[in-house]
């Protein structure tokens, strides 16, 4: 019989807005617990505008980064 492994935790996700994603993202890749943070746009059109369109403030897009902990 095979001894029962310990289950590993699950995983949780969360979308934050705040400004500049560069700014989140390096905050939330020091912190404990994080595995993982990824840099994008929410809301506005086109759904996949550039860099330069977002900061351009027409596309109605925030910049966000999910959080995977």
């Amino acid at each position: 019989m095979t001894p029962a492994l310990p289950s590993a935790p699950a995983l949780e996700t969360a979308v934050l807005g705040g400004g500049c994603f560069w700014c989140l993202e390096a905050v939330f890749d020091e912190l404990e617990g994080v595995v993982g943070v990824e840099s994008g746009y929410a809301g506005g059109t086109p759904p996949n505008p550039t860099y330069e369109a977002v900061c351009s403030g027409r596309t109605g897009h925030n910049e966000v980064v999910l959080v995977v902990y």
